[in-house]
């Protein structure tokens, strides 16, 4: 069958539909990023977009779907920014734990800075109803996989202490999102770094 038949378009589809997504999320960012998830408009959105309101519930149901989607993409973004530096640290030959912690945790406060627009949003609080839950259960599976890393050796890593490290840094990424720099965010991403590397130290 020709290019231009019915099996073409057919081919073409998934990309016409990823294209779509693709650039609903991207006017999301920057319609949520301006007004917030309460003042945010479906018809600011699909303009900005360029597409159709019907095209935008096909892809994410509404409005509160749409905002949860461009979180879960910047919760993926970050993610893998840390899993990476921690790669990275190891293959450095940066073997303790806390080394490798302290890689992914500045790879995270990088990332809140290059992405400060959806760091201010989503650090900050707000969102559709269940959102709050949606971040809690993030958090908890960071705090999982802290665990995991900080506790692959024989150390004193505890529950209490793992948590107490992932949310302080967390917590500074909220910070550096809404400095009003990039070397005042990096000198207080170091701040901070050098402090959870005082807690997380072994003494005695």
């Amino acid at each position: 069958m020709s290019p231009t038949g019915r099996a073409g378009a057919t081919t073409g589809q998934p990309g016409r539909a990823a294209a779509t997504r693709k650039a609903l999320l991207a006017a999301a960012r920057d319609v949520f990023a301006a007004a917030g998830f309460a003042e945010a408009s479906i018809a600011d959105v699909v303009a900005r977009a360029g597409a159709s309101v019907g095209s935008l519930y096909h892809h994410f149901g509404g409005k509160a779907d749409l905002y949860l989607a461009l979180y879960e993409d910047f919760a993926d973004a970050q993610e893998a920014r840390a899993a990476d530096a921690v790669s990275l640290a190891r293959a450095a030959g940066r073997g303790r734990p806390l080394e490798q912690f302290l890689a992914g945790a500045r790879a995270y406060l990088e990332g809140c800075w290059l992405e400060r627009d959806l760091a201010r949003l989503f650090l900050a609080g707000g969102g559709p109803p269940g959102f709050e839950l949606v971040v809690r259960r993030r958090h908890r599976d960071w705090v999982r996989a802290n665990a995991t890393l900080l506790q692959a050796e024989d150390s004193p890593y505890d529950e209490a202490l793992v948590l107490v490290l992932t949310t302080v840094v967390g917590e500074a990424g909220a910070e550096v999102a809404i400095s009003e720099t990039a070397d005042k965010a990096a000198a207080l991403a170091d701040a901070v770094l050098e402090l959870v590397s005082r807690i997380g130290t072994p003494t005695g």
